[in-house]
């Protein structure tokens, strides 16, 4: 049997309509190894949220991984969920994981950990909803 020496870790990728933030931790997810986020690595407040930020937030988490020994990774996507936020994932999700991958970063498991309401606080909107 072949013993496989890489250092997993666990890239957890939150990504909204406005920003995507990439905090790669070790596998117990106690402790930080890399953090960046798309507001970070561009100047105007509309372009953080755009894939070409994520990937380049991705890129610059991804070096820093691999040069504390990090060779391969489990991925957690998280949207802003909850109870009012949107349930889908933001445009920066997709290139940040494409960005790792081509970074050389091995990829384990893909998972969504969005929050998902268990029928908690009312919603906001009023009796009848929001009137468009």
């Amino acid at each position: 049997m072949i013993k496989d020496s890489t250092r997993w870790g666990i890239a957890h990728i939150y990504s909204s309509y406005n920003n995507t933030i990439i905090h790669i931790t070790d596998i117990t997810s106690s402790e930080t190894i890399a953090l960046s986020s798309g507001g970070q690595v561009v100047k105007s407040d509309r372009m953080e949220s755009s894939p070409t930020a994520a990937m380049m937030a991705a890129k610059k988490a991804a070096e820093i991984a691999r040069d504390k020994g990090i060779g391969a990774i489990h991925v957690k996507i998280k949207a802003p969920g909850g109870h009012n936020g949107p349930n889908s994932p933001g445009p920066g999700a997709q290139a940040a994981i494409r960005a790792l991958s081509r970074m050389g970063l091995r990829i384990g498991i893909i998972e969504d950990v969005t929050p998902l309401p268990h029928d908690g606080c009312r919603k906001k909107g009023g009796k009848r909803g929001r009137r468009v």
